[in-house]
This record gives C-alpha cells, sequence and structure tokens, in this order.
C-alpha cells in the first residue's frame, strides 16, 4: 500500500483555500434563498389566517344578526295578531307597562292606521302623515305580511340611529288595516364583537340587499348609518354570491375603502332576511407578524453571512499555511506506510511460508506496530517474526490462515469478527472483544489492518436491545413480540399445538396515575410486572403493549381450561394491593383471551379478537376474563353502528317531546308538564329511550340531546304562550307565559 507523494499535499491544501470561499458563498445562498422563501411563506400563512378569520367572523356575525332579526321577526308578528284581533289604542302601552319594550334597544313600537296617522304608539310621537313614506305605500301596496327592514324615511327623522321593521296589518277580509312599526337601535346590530377583538382599523358592517339598511362600526366604535362619509366600497350592496373573502385594495384597482386602506373583507348574506353581513380586517395588521419575521430573518441572515465569510476567510488562511508547511516536509520512506500511520489501529505486514509446489502452509508477521501486539497480549518485538500458527494457538489458527489465503487470491478481505476467548489457563489475554479486519496484497506479501469495533458493537445491541425492550418494566416491548409471535404461531402449526394470547388491562390504572403523578404510576408499572411474571411458567412470554397493557403468550397449552386458570391466577394476583411510597393502591385487572388457530391466523388479528373480549367482559363488570366470542365483535359493532345513527339523528333533530302532566293528588291541580324525550328514526320507526340513553350518557352525546330538549320545550312553550295571548285576557295571558317560563328553567335547571 502506498500513500499520497507529499508534491500532492500543497496542491490539496491550495484547492482547499479556494473551496473554503466558493462553500461559504453556496451556504449564504442557500441562507438567503431559505429565508426569502420562509418569509413569503409566513406571508402567505398569514394571507391564508386573516382570509379564514374574516370568513369566520362574517359567519359568526351572519348568525348573530339573523338570530337578533328573527326576534324582531317574531315579536312584530305577536304584535300583529294581538292588535288585529283587539285593536285597542292602549295596547302597546299596557304591553310596555307589563314588562315589554323595556329593552334600551327598542326605540318606538307603534301602529300606523291605514290613513297614515299614529293610531298606537309606545316611546314617541309624531303628527305627520306616513301614508307617503316608502315603507308604508309598499305595505300598503303589497298584500304580503312579511318583515320589512330598512333605515327610517325622512318623514321619521327623530328615529335618526334607528333601524325600521315594519310589517303590514289586516283586517279580518285581508284589506289593508295600517303597518306596525317598530323601530331598534342600530348599535344593537353592531355590538356583536368589541372592535379590539377585530384589531386596529377593522370594520363591521350590515347592509341591505333590498333596501336602503347601511350599519357600520369600525374599531374605534363610530357607528355610521348611510353612504355619507361610510368607508364601505361603493359596490358594498351588490354581492354575486351568498358567502365570500376578498381582498380589497384601492392600489389594485378596485373599488376600495373610503380611508384608501386595504382590508380583508368577508360577508355572509343571510338566507331568511335581505341583509349581508360584512366583516373587514385590516390587511396590514394581518401581515404585522410576517412583517416582523422577515425583518428579523433579514438580520440573522445578515450576521450569519459575516459569520460564514469570516470563517471561510481564515480557513482560507490556514489551509495556505498548510500548503506552505507541506512544502517544507522532507521525503519519507513510504514502505508500509499505510501500516503505521494511525495509532488506533492495529497494523501487521505478512508473508507467506510456501512449500515446494508453491502452496501455501503459513504465514509470518514481519511487522506490527505496537496497538497491533497489544490486541493480541504481546509486545512487538515477541509478535514480530511469530508464524501465524503460533501466536493465534487456540484463536481458530485453520480459520484465520485459509482467510489469509483467501486474500492472497483475491487480492482484497474485509470482515467483521468476533474475536474468541483465551480462556483462563491461557498466560495471555486477548484486549480486543470485536475486530474489523481489512487484507490487501502489496506484493508477495498482505497488509493487515485490525480495527477495534468492540465499542460500535456493544451500541449495536443496545440499539438492538431499547427496540425491543420497554425502558420502564424491562420487559419485551410491541415491536419484538409482534416480530416474535409469527415464530411461535409457525412452530405451533407445525407441532399442532395450541397458542394462547391473554390480552391484560389495567384497570384503575389511570386513576392513581392522575392523582399520584406519574412518577407513582411508572412504580406501580414496574410492580405490576413483577407481579404478573410471578404468576407465569418461564416458558410463557410477556410483553409491554402500551400504557397499562400487557401481552401474555401462553405456548403450549391444553385445554381452554387450563388458560382459564392462569388469567383468573392473574386476576387474583392483581386484585391484592400494591405498596408504594408506605401507600397502598388497589387497581385489578381484566383479561380478553384469543385462542390459535380458533380465533385467528396472525398475530394482529389473535391481538385484536383479545381486545375485543378484554373489552366485553370490561362492560359486564371490571375485574374478569372472557374467551373471544365472534358475537363480541357483533356487539361493539352493532354499538358504534348505534352510535352514527345517534350522530344523526341530533344534527338531523330526529327527537321529540311528548308531555304528561303532573298533577297534584290532593287538590287537582296541574303542576307542570313532564317533557319526555322519543327518538323517532326514519327507517327503523321509534327507539326506546333505555336503548339510546345509557349510551348517549356513556359517549358524551347527552350534553348535545338535552340542549335540544331544551330548545324544543321553550319554542313549544313561546308558542302556547302565543297563542294564549289571542284567546285569554291580556293580565291573565302574561301571568300564565311568565309561570310557564318559570317552571321551564326550573325543570331544565333539575
Amino acid at each position: 500500500m502506498t500513500r499520497p507523494s507529499a508534491h500532492t499535499a500543497p496542491r490539496t491544501h491550495r484547492f482547499l483555500a479556494l473551496l473554503w470561499p466558493a462553500l461559504a458563498l453556496l451556504a449564504c445562498a442557500a441562507l438567503w434563498t431559505a429565508a426569502v422563501l420562509r418569509a413569503n411563506a409566513e406571508h402567505r400563512r398569514a394571507e391564508d389566517q386573516a382570509f379564514k378569520e374574516a370568513d369566520a367572523y362574517a359567519e359568526a356575525y351572519e348568525q348573530y344578526v339573523t338570530r337578533s332579526i328573527a326576534q324582531m321577526d317574531q315579536i312584530t308578528m305577536q304584535l300583529k295578531h294581538s292588535w288585529e284581533h283587539s285593536h285597542r289604542r292602549a295596547l302597546l302601552e299596557d304591553m310596555r307597562h307589563d314588562g315589554m319594550f323595556t329593552d334600551s334597544a327598542f326605540i318606538a313600537v307603534s301602529v300606523i292606521g291605514r290613513d297614515g296617522r299614529l293610531a298606537s304608539s309606545s316611546g314617541f310621537k309624531v303628527d305627520a302623515d306616513l301614508s307617503s313614506a316608502a315603507f308604508f305605500r309598499q305595505h300598503r301596496d303589497n298584500n304580503s305580511s312579511a318583515l320589512r327592514i330598512a333605515m327610517p324615511p325622512p318623514e321619521l327623522g327623530m328615529l335618526r340611529g334607528a333601524v325600521l321593521f315594519t310589517r303590514r296589518l289586516d283586517t279580518p277580509d285581508d284589506e289593508f288595516d295600517g303597518v306596525l312599526l317598530m323601530a331598534v337601535d342600530a348599535a344593537y346590530f353592531t355590538s356583536f364583537v368589541s372592535s379590539p377583538t377585530l384589531g386596529a382599523n377593522s370594520l363591521l358592517a350590515l347592509v341591505g340587499s333590498e333596501s336602503n339598511l347601511r350599519i357600520e362600526q369600525d374599531s374605534s366604535g363610530a357607528v355610521r348609518l348611510d353612504a355619507r362619509g361610510s368607508l364601505l366600497p361603493a359596490n358594498a350592496d351588490r354581492w354575486p354570491v351568498a358567502r365570500g373573502v376578498q381582498l380589497v385594495d384601492a392600489r389594485n384597482g378596485q373599488a376600495g375603502f373610503g380611508d384608501g386602506r386595504a382590508r380583508v373583507l368577508g360577508w355572509r348574506r343571510a338566507t331568511a332576511y335581505p341583509v349581508v353581513a360584512l366583516v373587514a380586517l385590516s390587511h396590514e395588521a394581518a401581515l404585522a407578524g410576517a412583517d416582523t419575521y422577515w425583518r428579523d430573518s433579514r438580520t440573522y441572515t445578515s450576521i450569519a453571512t459575516a459569520v460564514l465569510l469570516f470563517v471561510s476567510g481564515i480557513a482560507s488562511m490556514l489551509s495556505l499555511r498548510a500548503a506552505a508547511r507541506a512544502r517544507e516536509r522532507d521525503e519519507v520512506a513510504r514502505a508500509y506506510r499505510t501500516a503505521t500511520e494511525s495509532g488506533n489501529d492495529g497494523f501487521y505486514m505478512v508473508a507467506p511460508l510456501r512449500d515446494r509446489k508453491g502452496q501455501i502452509l503459513d504465514f509470518r508477521i514481519v511487522d506490527c506496530n505496537e496497538r497491533g501486539a497489544f490486541f493480541y497480549g504481546m509486545t512487538r518485538e515477541r509478535l514480530v517474526g511469530s508464524l501465524v500458527s503460533q501466536f493465534t494457538h487456540g484463536l481458530g489458527s485453520s480459520e484465520l490462515i485459509a482467510t489469509y489465503r483467501q486474500a492472497m487470491a483475491t487480492g482484497f478481505h474485509a470482515e467483521d469478527r468476533r474475536m474468541p476467548d483465551l480462556g483462563e489457563g491461557s498466560d495471555r489475554q486477548l484486549n480486543i472483544r470485536w475486530g474489523h479486519r481489512r487484507l490487501v496484497r502489496v506484493g508477495d506479501g498482505l497488509a493487515v489492518t485490525l480495527q477495534d469495533i468492540s465499542e460500535r458493537k456493544e451500541h449495536e445491541v443496545q440499539l438492538a436491545r431499547l427496540a425491543n425492550e420497554d425502558s420502564l418494566t424491562g420487559l419485551p416491548n410491541r415491536h419484538w413480540f409482534l416480530h416474535f409471535v409469527p415464530t411461535v404461531l409457525a412452530q405451533a402449526e407445525a407441532s399442532g399445538q395450541g397458542v394462547a394470547l391473554l390480552f391484560i388491562d389495567l384497570d384503575e390504572f389511570k386513576q392513581v396515575n392522575d392523582s399520584h403523578g406519574h412518577a407513582v404510576g411508572d412504580r406501580l408499572l414496574k410492580a405490576a410486572a413483577t407481579r404478573l411474571l410471578s404468576q407465569l411458567r418461564p416458558s410463557d412470554r410477556v410483553a409491554r403493549f402500551g400504557g397499562d397493557e400487557f401481552i401474555v403468550l401462553l405456548s403450549p397449552f391444553d385445554t381452554d381450561e387450563q388458560v382459564g386458570m392462569v388469567a383468573q391466577r392473574i386476576i387474583q394476583a392483581f386484585s391484592k394491593p400494591f405498596q408504594i411510597d408506605q401507600e397502598q393502591h388497589g387497581i385489578g385487572a381484566s383479561v380478553g383471551i384469543s385462542v390459535f388457530p380458533r380465533d385467528g391466523n396472525d398475530a394482529a388479528t389473535l391481538i385484536r379478537h383479545s381486545d375485543i373480549a378484554m373489552y366485553a367482559g370490561k362492560n359486564e363488570g371490571k375485574g374478569q376474563y372472557r374467551f373471544f366470542d365472534p358475537a363480541q365483535s357483533t356487539t361493539l359493532k352493532t354499538r358504534a353502528q348505534l352510535r352514527q345513527r345517534l350522530l344523526e339523528a341530533i344534527d338531523q333533530r330526529q327527537f321529540a317531546l311528548h308531555y304528561q302532566p303532573r298533577v297534584d293528588t290532593r287538590s287537582g291541580e296541574l303542576l307542570s308538564m313532564e317533557a319526555l324525550l322519543r327518538w323517532e328514526h326514519p327507517k327503523l320507526g321509534m327507539i326506546r329511550p333505555d336503548e339510546f340513553i345509557p349510551l348517549a350518557e356513556s359517549s358524551g352525546l347527552i350534553v348535545p340531546i338535552g340542549a335540544i330538549v331544551i330548545d324544543q320545550a321553550c319554542a313549544q312553550l313561546a308558542a302556547c304562550a302565543a297563542a294564549c295571548a289571542a284567546n285569554w285576557p291580556r293580565r291573565w295571558a302574561a301571568m300564565a307565559w311568565r309561570r310557564s317560563c318559570w317552571r321551564s328553567r326550573s325543570r331544565s335547571r333539575r
């Protein structure tokens, strides 16, 4: 083996002197490219987030507006019904005295007669003739009782700052009988969310798609009610689609906002009413974080660039110095240089000994370094000149000589070899356990390199152990178990024996872990693993499958009764408390059993079936064992299907309320009505409560079901109260309404 000439070293160092700056420039280019790409990605992410937030706020605002208008719709419908059946001029004032329209949002509630004059009012007085007002003419000329939403006309200048909700009044013959008018403070519809929540320079607006309705509120809280001074774009009342999000920026040639700022505008058109909800978020505020990131990234990248260039300059100077020193070195002997240039590896020069026919009989060590002699427990003086068959006596000398012969024939050989043990009677000791041997033919001899790889091999063994052993309990882990089971199953199939798999889950472990901490939980798991091993045979295999789950592989076994006895023994062992830190912790064990080949032919199937059996036993009561039964899988599948149907029932509101009276048995007085929930499935018909209520309680679905019950009960109570108000005297109707609502709230709390 030869070493590169000394004349090549200066050239190498000069090459490195140019290479370092080139690499630094490439690294700087990569850093700047990564910084720009990352900044662009942050910019896109921030903009996408702004679009998502604008869409979400618009959706929430539209829902808020729809609910608010629906309340006004219901109130005006009730007032229309009451007026058309009573025509009492004092009706509105009486209702106000009884507690209605007391909220500050209700500015005025009035009835305008068919002649355009005020017939009844609560909240304001006006003597003007309103028959020429746009809302009055529209209701008079259209035979529709639909709710109309608009801003106040000039005739009602005193109601500026309010939104008018008007509805047509009819005679018993469906002839025009006037208009019901309700004025609500416009700020009521922009109080959806506080301005600081939307951010600086944000905007909240509500516009009518069929009327002159326009309400907007900016981040300062100022409310604008018409186009004058409006910040909305000029086409804010025309929306080609029901919902959307877009960036509105006047600099892009668009009809921008009045203050010239770019905003992300999200809108939602209400499905029930002719209004559009708009939320505009400041584009500048949305990108503030991305801009800050770009500024910081530029700073850090500039610093990194300076450091790289500085380091590359120093490296170039050092390379030039090394080239100068290399030119000053003298030529050194090149014979066998490869065998002596490293102090950590053993090097040997080996010459073959041949017979008269040229066959290699043995090899002689003609040179070595001290490290090579140390590996074999000898000195260099003693090793040089020895025959391989002599100093490797008892170390597989015949095998080593055969390897040397092969290297002489092929020119090269490399292998990892575990060095044998010399035994206690030997006068020397090997100082290497694993070696990487490399043999290269040089002329008529071999240059042998022996590298100590003992630490690497021990590290590989340690990695293999970590990959297959649970670090907490010391048991084999899931990875080892899944690779071990196929071998056991193949052996069992070949011998005709059975294999039983026990899936063990610790009962109440989570409660101990949560209440006493993970440290106690870990010690409890170690103690559980030790106790589990004490209940099994040496031939049985145990693995920690994950968390508080263990798997036991019984092989061989004779009958199911024998497996059941083992499972019962495990359950009894875990029924005894564990002593941890002077405290006793009681847990239990539930065991599911699957048997090969009856319950499955592979590890995954057996594990799944034993898991199903374990959960089937838990459903019947913890601390039990169960063999797998296909019916258990069917039960779990049926339960899952019922849960899916229950989710669909909640989404589609397939529930109905039935009522039964609660009567005082002594006086016969009706005390209240008890609401009973029924599930009416479109295909399965009526489903009994005892079939779905336990599932709803265990899965947490009872909460949305309870909300549906309260909503339906309150809606039906409101409808009942409205019907009572039309037929009973006013005072008795109000009392009955309040009483029914009080009872509804009381029962919902219970």
